[in-house]
């Protein structure tokens, strides 16, 4: 995941959903390019990744590790 943070802008699609199946689960919703995870938290519980031609899109993995840390924490 430290090649995530270093450069968010060349993750692969499928490795993002890798490290979101890793933490969240299956997803809930994998209809088309998107894939929706439930987040064990109130408010805004989900994880949304789309796949941009083979690639993740930068900001959705600045999410995902943004979520990933909130996980980690409440541990």
């Amino acid at each position: 995941m430290a090649g995530m943070r270093d450069n968010p802008t060349s993750v692969r699609f499928a490795d993002l959903d890798k490290v979101c199946r890793h933490f969240f689960g299956e997803p809930r919703q994998s209809g088309g390019s998107h894939r929706v995870y439930r987040t064990p938290w109130p408010g805004d519980p989900r994880v949304n990744i789309q796949d941009d031609h083979g690639k993740a899109k930068a900001y959705q993995v600045r999410q995902v590790l943004a979520a990933v840390d909130k996980l980690q924490e409440q541990k």
